[in-house]
């Protein structure tokens, strides 16, 4: 089976990729929503992140104040070594289930879904033998998000330029779905993009 990594920039459409692979029957694994998973509400991972960090990391309802978190860790370099110390073991295990899972099932491609795969580290780091880059333009990055969220051009241009630059991305990946066209044009890239992946030797 072969496991290739998902990726892109915010507003690029990197979920919208995601589900047309699934619609293909490719399962993914979503490196964010087991890490959301795993820290929901009364979760073991949520406990040790509260015996490490103090009860001021929860919502008055018991659940993670991920932005008060996100901000503390942020500004902490100790903090967030000591908070990826906790996360990252149990993310990795659920994935190297879930991926053991797929290889089970005969599956002959997986998608592992890692929205910040190079700034963590790139393919080797979590364990992919090629990346795929849903791709679009900086502008059209900022324009979708205003869009989407309802933000301002200034957070969105924030939020965009906190990660690495979508052609820095561009030029790292093995492959790229280049999602700044329609609908139907990008579709036709995953399924030939699936096409090539699932051949023997592709």
């Amino acid at each position: 089976m072969r496991i290739v990594g998902l990726t892109g920039g915010i507003g690029t459409g990197k979920t919208s990729v995601a589900r047309l692979f699934e619609k293909l029957g490719v399962p993914v694994i979503d490196a964010d929503a087991i890490t959301h998973a795993l820290q929901a509400r009364g979760s073991p991972l949520l406990a040790r992140i509260v015996e490490a960090f103090g009860p001021g990391v929860l919502l008055p309802d018991g659940a993670l104040d991920r932005a008060g978190l996100g901000d503390l860790v942020f500004r902490d370099v100790e903090a967030r070594t000591r908070l990826n110390a906790i996360v990252h073991p149990a993310v990795g295990a659920e994935t190297a289930r879930r991926i053991a899972a797929a290889r089970e099932a005969g599956a002959p491609l997986a998608i592992l879904d890692v929205p910040l795969l190079f700034e963590v580290g790139g393919r080797a780091r979590v364990g992919v033998e090629a990346v795929i880059l849903v791709y679009a333009r900086e502008e059209q990055q900022i324009e979708r998000q205003i869009a989407r969220d309802g933000c301002s051009r200034e957070a969105a241009e924030r939020r965009v330029r906190a990660q690495l630059p979508i052609e820095e991305k561009r030029a790292l990946a093995d492959f790229v779905i280049d999602n700044s066209g329609s609908p139907a044009e990008t579709e036709r890239q995953v399924r030939e993009l699936h096409a090539r992946l699932t051949r023997s030797g592709g």
